[in-house]
């Protein structure tokens, strides 16, 4: 049997050329979909479908509004792009951890929902019923240190604390990677102590931590209101290009409606092109769900790679380059294939 072709492994759309002679908002969604049709993308066949028949689909994304890198949501939903996709999206506010909006995805309360892929792995490798479609962005971790603490690098934190908010936040996973990939054990060589969110930078401060991981808004305002050092990000050295949140689609949905699910996913990747090129609008967008300024709110996006989301085999090799990786502390089985994983966790919706 024929089969297609896989999909590439990122979308990018056209990018307005700026106010003057440059594309419209609505012009530049036209064209973003011009491209789309002209690829054969299904989703346009639910939306003529849709419009056709005067109806949209209702869909409940979960996602976490205080979670600035989830902004192009909120764009998607004030500039029509789920509309333009034949989607009625409701948006529905998970504000405890990532992994309580994977379950909610599996047990039919949500139909999808965006999180980061460091802390879905694990739920996913024991079963739950939840197909990633598509990355969406990296960046959004950071690993910070006071200027006086001694702690110049990863390999000076040998010794040392590091003050989270979760013993099992994706921060914490990310930054064990990277310290167990440069030589340091991230049990034995380094303690990690909780502490409430805000209460980190108090941490480093009062001296109990010399450094502290967790992700934006959190850390960049804590870098900013404290004067703290950079030590590291989720986009540092070789993971400058890896996404690091992803989509992911109840997997009944997929199976009974694929091109529903096609068209939220290629909605949610083209509010990622949206965001590069309008991060401003979006940080607007945005203002309602954050309690950081706007100005923040584009300083941040910028610091991400909303123009990195990949899917197919780019996708997958991420994923199972995770896998591989939290292997190393402990967190996925160690005989787990990644490879195997990251082909049953994934689902082609886009061809």
């Amino acid at each position: 049997m024929h089969q297609a072709p896989e999909q590439p492994s990122a979308l990018h759309l056209p990018t307005p050329a700026g106010s003057k002679g440059g594309l419209s908002r609505r012009g530049w969604l036209r064209a973003a979909g011009t491209l789309a049709i002209a690829s054969g993308a299904a989703p346009f066949v639910w939306t003529a479908k849709a419009r056709a028949a005067g109806q949209l689909k209702p869909i409940r994304l979960a996602w976490n509004a205080s979670g600035v890198c989830l902004a192009p949501v909120a764009a998607a939903l004030k500039e029509n792009i789920f509309r333009n996709h034949g989607l009625e999206v409701e948006l529905i506010n998970f504000g405890g951890s990532t992994d309580q909006l994977l379950e909610a995805i599996a047990t039919r309360k949500a139909d999808a929902g965006v999180g980061m892929a460091l802390r879905w792995l694990k739920p996913l490798e024991q079963g739950f019923d939840v197909k990633l479609t598509a990355a969406t962005h990296g960046g959004c971790m950071r690993l910070l240190t006071l200027r006086n603490s001694g702690v110049t690098d990863l390999k000076s934190l040998k010794g040392k604390t590091v003050a989270v908010s979760d013993m099992a936040s994706p921060a914490k996973n990310f930054f064990s990677i990277l310290l167990a990939k440069r030589g340091i054990d991230p049990v034995r060589d380094v303690q990690w102590r909780q502490y409430p969110a805000d209460l980190l930078g108090i941490a480093l401060e009062k001296g109990e931590a010399q450094a502290a991981a967790d992700g934006d808004p959190r850390t960049y305002l804590l870098r900013k209101e404290r004067n703290l050092v950079e030590v590291a990000t989720n986009l540092s050295d070789e993971y400058a290009n890896r996404s690091c949140c992803v989509l992911g689609i109840r997997g009944s949905l997929i199976r009974e409606d694929k091109p529903v699910a096609a068209a939220l996913t290629h909605a949610v990747l083209q509010a990622q092109d949206w965001t590069v090129a309008h991060p401003e609008e979006t940080a607007r967008h945005f203002a309602e769900f954050s309690k950081a300024s706007q100005s923040d709110v584009v300083a941040m996006l910028k610091s991400h790679t909303h123009g990195h989301h990949p899917v197919g085999a780019d996708l997958k090799k991420e994923l199972a380059q995770y896998t591989d990786e939290l292997k190393l502390v402990s967190v996925i089985r160690p005989g787990t294939d990644s490879n195997k994983f990251a082909e049953r966790i994934y689902a082609n919706v886009l061809s």
